[in-house]
């Protein structure tokens, strides 16, 4: 069972021609608005993909939280340690260009009253797999952790946004799933030096002792544990856009492991997942179910482990 305590959101996604710059107003022709919030994102993700999801996480009393529950609700992700807060649902404004790139601004609202309390002990067991991301409060994401650990639980976590955490909270992660420039962030925090992804994802995993994915976009992604690194790459495909796309590779990999798939097969998995995820706007309705995800895991080849 999967157990995601994170955020959620509502999207309005602006399609434009170019992305703008500070001061600049671009026209487009159209917008949608689309449920969203790395932590939902990823819970509807890995239940798309067949796995057995509970999310917890805070909305608003108002329209998008009443949109945002009933998403997550169709996915069938459980949504009863979904609660409501006093502050409005948390929105995102995602501008996407003609090449598929984005630019994001997110209001956490409600998701600043999450509380890893939310989480009852009794669904922190050993064959539970916990997933958490950083747009709730620090404090908590750290604080639930902490919970899970000491009651047996696998932990991923990826650190998106790269928010302080201290040394001994990722060490007491067992996954850890960041983009590059995520991964530079925390290296740069805790003093690790590596000239390439490869190497800095063997450091992390030697400071931290979990294993390190770096997600490299249209190159794939990389993936770190004691003693090896697996390679995978990215799914041909022409972008629309890219948001959601660490999202839907988050989820996945998550769900794979936590159905006992190996670390190259959830690499693989994962990685078609994200580039399937790429071929709509916005983030919730572009994630790919899993007979999506299985047909299409023969256009891509299996993770390779590198010397």
């Amino acid at each position: 069972m999967l157990v995601v305590f994170g955020s959620v959101n509502i999207d309005l996604v602006f399609s434009l021609p170019v992305l703008p710059g500070p001061g600049e107003t671009v026209l487009g022709a159209a917008y949608q608005v689309a449920p969203g919030g790395k932590g939902a994102n990823q819970a509807v993700a890995a239940a798309r993909d067949g796995a057995s999801v509970r999310f917890y996480g805070c909305i608003g009393r108002d329209e998008f939280g009443r949109m945002a529950r009933d998403s997550l609700a169709a996915a069938g992700v459980d949504v009863t340690g979904l609660r409501e807060g006093v502050r409005p649902t948390g929105c995102a404004a995602v501008c996407t260009d003609a090449a598929g790139r984005n630019l994001i601004a997110v209001a956490s609202g409600a998701n600043l009253d999450a509380r890893s309390e939310q989480v009852p002990d009794a669904v922190l067991r050993p064959d539970t797999t916990l997933v958490l991301q950083m747009e709730c409060p620090s404090v908590e994401v750290a604080a639930l952790i902490g919970r899970a650990k000491a009651r047996g639980c696998r932990i991923v976590l990826n650190l998106a946004p790269a928010l302080p955490l201290d040394g001994f909270v990722l060490q007491a992660v067992d996954v850890l799933v960041l983009n590059e420039g995520e991964a530079a962030a925390v290296a740069a925090a805790h003093g690790i030096e590596a000239p390439e992804a490869a190497g800095l994802a063997r450091r992390l995993t030697g400071a931290f002792g979990c294993t390190s994915v770096i997600t490299l976009g249209s190159l794939g992604a990389l993936a770190a544990r004691a003693g090896e690194v697996w390679s995978v790459g990215a799914l041909p495909i022409e972008p629309v856009d890219t948001t959601g796309a660490g999202d839907a590779f988050t989820g996945v990999v998550a769900a794979a492991l936590d159905r006992g798939l190996p670390l190259p097969e959830a690499l693989h998995r994962a990685s078609v997942a994200g580039g399937l995820a790429c071929l709509a706007a916005g983030a919730q309705p572009s994630l790919p179910a899993v007979a999506a995800i299985e047909r299409r895991l023969a256009n891509l080849v299996p993770a390779t482990r590198l010397p």
